[in-house]
């Protein structure tokens, strides 16, 4: 009997993401630092932590976890502490993305919904303070999943493999450890998405009547409100990052919902809907790890510009060793 399709999508899957997942967040990274795209200091610094994220991700989850799983059965990544160290980095780096994309949108919040705290808050230096925290307490709270596991085998005396202890199943702590895990990633961030994204959008309609009322009294509507324009592609900016991020996390929050209504605790096959549905929310969730590259490559042309430098000088460089 062959593999299950699910498994065989999910061999395929993950490969793809991780080839993919590295090169984009890397270039992201290393545009997003030239600071060439037009972008204040403030946005760049938020936007390089998240694809630094993002990388780490990709790196952590379809790379050493479901790449090491499927394709080096017997490697050293199965050893229980490091496949435990790699689920401690997974959580860290999962929580860190979704929390620097929350941060990043109460801060185009404060831009335009809060004219006395912007000049304050929306700097450089506290960008950077907000990331070194969100970081350490990133990593604080992902410290206890590295004892979850227990070896499965002993070889020579090296733990291999990681089995989840049956305490963790069976402990009240642990079970709440694991609730509180789940709200905090990705039940709050996706709340605080919405709660802000609507409270700027409601802010720039009123700031955009009044603002059409005054310059119609002023000067007959005539000319370009550049303020209104620069606005709006910060908004096209917040709105296509949060978005996506919540399209892709979506399938995650409803089914961890319908699991803990519908008391679901085993899978019948690899068949089960449950299962399957699962699987698909865990895909799409690694996928929001890759897309924000190509959010900016649609809707910021200098970015474009910076892109199109980057993959020509490669080829110019190969052009110029080939030529006699």
């Amino acid at each position: 009997m062959g593999k299950p399709v699910i498994l065989r999508i999910r061999d395929v899957y993950y490969p793809v993401i991780g080839a993919i997942g590295v090169p984009v967040n890397l270039l992201a990274i290393v545009i997003l630092s030239r600071g060439r795209c037009g972008l204040s200091k403030c946005i760049t610094r938020y936007l390089v932590g998240m694809a630094a994220a993002d990388l780490l991700v990709v790196i952590s989850d379809p790379l050493l976890r479901w790449v090491g799983e499927s394709y080096f059965p017997q490697s050293f990544l199965h050893i229980t502490p490091v496949c435990s160290l790699n689920t401690v980095l997974l959580s860290a780096s999962t929580h860190l993305s979704v929390w620097l994309t929350v941060a990043f949108t109460f801060d185009r919040f404060v831009t335009i919904c809060c004219e006395k705290l912007k000049t304050k808050y929306c700097t450089e230096r506290t960008a950077g303070v907000v990331i070194g925290t969100v970081i350490v307490v990133s990593c604080l709270v992902s410290i206890p999943w590295y004892f979850i596991y227990k070896p499965k085998k002993i070889i020579d005396g090296i733990p291999w493999f990681c089995g989840v202890s049956w305490e963790f199943f069976n402990s009240v702590a642990w079970g709440a450890f694991d609730v509180t895990d789940r709200i905090l990633t990705p039940c709050i961030p996706i709340f605080l998405i919405l709660l802000l994204n609507a409270l700027t959008t409601w802010r720039i309609l009123v700031a955009s009547r009044v603002r059409r009322r005054l310059r119609g009294s002023s000067n007959g509507g005539n000319g370009t409100d550049h303020e209104m324009q620069n606005r709006k592609k910060s908004i096209v900016l917040l709105f296509s990052i949060t978005g996506s991020f919540i399209l892709l996390w979506l399938t995650q929050l409803v089914y961890m919902v319908y699991r803990r209504i519908a008391n679901v605790q085993l899978y019948t096959s690899y068949s089960d809907p449950n299962l399957i549905t699962e699987y698909i929310s865990y895909m799409l969730q690694v996928l929001s790890s890759c897309t924000n590259t190509c959010i900016y490559v649609v809707t910021q042309s200098q970015f474009r510009e910076e892109v199109k430098k980057a993959v020509k000088y490669p080829l110019n460089a190969i052009v110029k060793i080939m030529k006699p």
